[in-house]
């Protein structure tokens, strides 16, 4: 579902001698400005939706929820080719999903609220592949220096953190459980969906 909803190019990659991601295909993700095919600002109806799904989804950030998407400004959703959306207030994404799906925010504001999402830590041999594209591997999440909360369900989005760093480097959603991550420990545990230095990274605002 998600490997088709941004727009991708493959990269060929040896990973035979690497224990952590051994996984031949990237699909990097490509993002610009010149991809948004149409900013509308959405009904009062729409946006209390809007925020009440993030509300439900990420209860952390309840206390600055009405600074972050103030009722009484304009809420904008951007459209993108493949069914992703972009919600932006004063021409800043915070939060993106793809068709009627969980909405995730940005890693600029992940990084802002940083104890928002439940946390899934790679080991240092799965980092460069994170941050080249790569779907994450269950190797790489239960090998030392990988950490995983069994209580986190498929398909919830999570923060993935990196063996010796402090900020996260990506953010995931759940392809299976952490448990079954732990169980069955091969092939990709978590779908990339967002990553330091990507297309959306480099956006800070859309004009």
């Amino acid at each position: 579902m998600f490997e088709q909803a941004f727009s991708f190019f493959p990269l060929i990659i040896d990973f035979e001698n690497n224990s952590s991601c051994k996984y031949l295909i990237l699909y990097v993700f490509r993002f610009s400005s010149e991809e948004v095919s149409a900013q509308n600002q959405v009904k009062a109806s729409v946006q209390r939706k809007i925020r009440q799904s993030i509300a439900e989804e990420y209860p952390g950030l309840e206390p600055v929820l009405d600074d972050l998407l103030p009722k009484k400004s304009p809420l904008i959703v951007a459209k993108c080719p493949n069914h992703l959306n972009l919600v932006l207030v004063n021409n800043v994404p915070l939060f993106f999903n793809i068709r009627d799906g969980s909405y995730m925010p940005t890693l600029r504001l992940l990084h802002q609220y940083p104890n928002i999402m439940k946390k899934l830590q790679v080991d240092r041999g799965a980092i460069r592949f994170v941050l080249a594209g790569a779907n994450i591997m269950c190797p790489g999440l239960t090998s030392p220096g990988g950490v995983l909360d069994d209580e986190v369900e498929a398909e919830t989005p999570v923060a993935i953190m990196a063996e010796g760093k402090q900020h996260a480097l990506a953010i995931g959603f759940m392809k299976m459980s952490a448990k079954d991550i732990r169980t069955i420990n091969k092939g990709i545990g978590i779908d990339n969906m967002h990553y330091l230095n990507d297309g959306l990274w480099k956006m800070e605002r859309l004009e």
